[in-house]
């Protein structure tokens, strides 16, 4: 499979990671996750969990107000438990 905006796909032979990386810049604050295929049972099932956190995450992001210019705490706190759960 190949990269898609916000995810991108590593499949290194000489790696010990296998999987997903989510990350997502808004406003000056980055958010990154990565989905390893292993935890997640395959390489389907850990893009769809991918895309699913990304799809939360833009949905808190991209509704939030924003304090001089960045997002706010509680923004940064909401989407960072969003990638804690996943």
């Amino acid at each position: 499979m190949k990269s898609k905006k916000n995810l991108t796909r590593f499949t290194y032979e000489t790696a010990a990671f296998q999987g997903w990386r989510l990350s997502i810049s808004r406003a000056g604050t980055a958010f990154t996750k990565y989905f390893s295929d292993k935890q997640y049972g395959g390489e389907k099932k850990s893009l769809a969990a991918a895309e699913a956190a990304l799809e939360e995450i833009k949905s808190v992001v991209e509704g939030s107000k924003r304090v001089d210019g960045k997002l706010s705490a509680t923004t940064v706190r909401k989407a960072t438990k969003i990638l804690a759960k996943g």
